[in-house]
């Protein structure tokens, strides 16, 4: 084999190597599978504080939901909900979520989860939070003035509400490790 020849092998086998270690596609199931536990436990959680009336189902929100998330934000990975217009600044979304949560909002016809890839060892992936009927009490445009009051005083830099039926009202968002990789 020539100098010539050898060159173009070893190009080739870069380029091999390179197309090998390429990151595999993120995978929406997978991210599904890692939130599913936090969303049942803050569904859980809410339903058992409306039980004792909307007021304390917001104290339950300030207090279990970021408990739930933290629990769950194990090995390496990470969770939580976060909105465009927050209820808890705490809630801040990862830099990567705001591109994906910008698009739910711009086509609505875009409201399917979706997974990223974030890097060669971690992907990402998104549900939107579509707001839902009983979600209103706490989150539409007219308040009681009980529940307002119990928002003003939890979260008194609130812009979570004047929403609607039907409107995104944020997204539960995973980071996690890519497989094959170490957490």
């Amino acid at each position: 084999m020539n100098m010539y020849g050898v060159g173009k092998f070893c190009h080739l086998i870069v380029l091999l190597l390179v197309g090998c270690a390429q990151p595999r596609p993120a995978d929406p199931a997978a991210g599904a599978v890692l939130l599913k536990p936090f969303k049942n436990g803050l569904q859980t959680a809410l339903k058992a504080g409306l039980a004792d009336g909307p007021a304390n189902a917001i104290s339950v929100c300030k207090t279990q939901a970021p408990m739930i998330a933290l629990n769950q934000s194990v090995n390496g990975v990470r969770m939580g909900r976060s909105s465009h217009r927050l209820r808890n600044p705490a809630n801040q979304a990862p830099a990567w979520v705001q591109p994906l949560m910008e698009g739910y909002l711009a086509d609505h016809a875009s409201r399917q989860p979706k997974a990223v890839v974030l890097s060669d060892h971690r992907h990402g992936y998104v549900e939107p939070i579509v707001l839902q009927a009983v979600c209103v009490m706490c989150h539409g445009q007219q308040l009681e003035p009980g529940i307002a009051a119990q928002i003003n005083k939890l979260y008194p830099e609130d812009k979570a509400t004047g929403f609607e039926t039907g409107d995104l009202r944020g997204v539960f968002w995973v980071e996690y490790p890519a497989p094959d990789s170490a957490p």
